[in-house]
């Protein structure tokens, strides 16, 4: 069995964001990028998956600038087999996104399409989503524990997905799209031979074009601004100061 992971070029989650002068986006201009967090940890499932005899094959894929190919490089180095580029300069929203994977995954047929919840750029929180509707298979969202009982097409899954009275496990059938949440796993580092080896694998580049996918945008950024700065809090002498600050100043009660 096969196990596709869609994996995303991002602003590294350490870096203090900052907004063009002009409102029109984030400046991206000499900021270091990497793996797109939750992406990392559909990575390390999948390998998790594949050293557990769940899986044959691991692949990644990218749809971005020829920069992502560093991206692909570091999901090659943890272990990853084979790596594929869908290049192009434009930013895609999630369903074009969902669309080109569509079109790899038709090609690939993988069992299990894993893939992060959401990436920490544009917080949409939509591509796997609409992926599985797309392929009209079965979905898991926000899942902290995999467990493929029987792999391959018509194989069956449990996954233990987060939801706000605790946990909830379902059964999936295969093949299906899982998005995956923070604490599934703690992704592994990769060594530096791998990372050596990883330099010299070849990649499949394909483009938007090779799917019949259109990457004109539905949607227009009208403005983008930082948050405002949070006010100093203060300090009160008694729980009478406390609800009268909070009746007057705040007007909350």
């Amino acid at each position: 069995m096969k196990i596709l992971v869609p994996v995303k070029r991002v602003v590294d989650y350490n870096v203090k964001i900052r907004v063009k002068p002009d409102g029109t986006g984030v400046e991206l201009t000499n900021v270091k990028m990497s793996m797109n967090p939750f992406d990392e940890i559909s990575v390390e499932e999948a390998l998790r998956l594949r050293e557990a005899g769940k899986a044959d094959e691991v692949i990644v894929v990218s749809i971005g600038p020829a920069k992502a190919e560093e991206t692909l490089r570091t999901a090659l180095a943890m272990g990853a087999d084979r790596a594929i580029l869908v290049e192009t300069d434009e930013t895609l929203e999630p369903l074009a996104v969902a669309k080109i994977l569509k079109g790899v995954v038709d090609a690939e047929q993988p069992g299990l399409i894993v893939t992060g919840k959401q990436a920490i750029d544009d917080d949409s929180n939509q591509t796997g989503q609409m992926l599985a509707a797309l392929l009209g298979t079965a979905q898991a969202t926000f899942a902290s524990k995999i467990e493929i009982e029987v792999p391959g097409p018509g194989g069956k899954a449990q996954v233990t997905r987060e939801v706000d009275g605790g946990l909830q496990t379902i059964e999936i059938k295969l093949p299906a799209v899982v998005t995956t949440d923070l604490r599934l796993n703690e992704p592994r580092y990769a060594s530096l031979p791998n990372i050596m080896k990883a330099k010299k694998k070849p990649l499949d580049k394909k483009a938007p074009a090779d799917f019949g996918v259109s990457t004109e945008p539905r949607l227009k950024v009208l403005k983008t601004e930082e948050p405002s700065g949070r006010k100093a809090g203060v300090k009160v002498k008694s729980v009478a100061e406390l609800v009268e600050k909070l009746k007057v100043e705040a007007g909350v009660l």
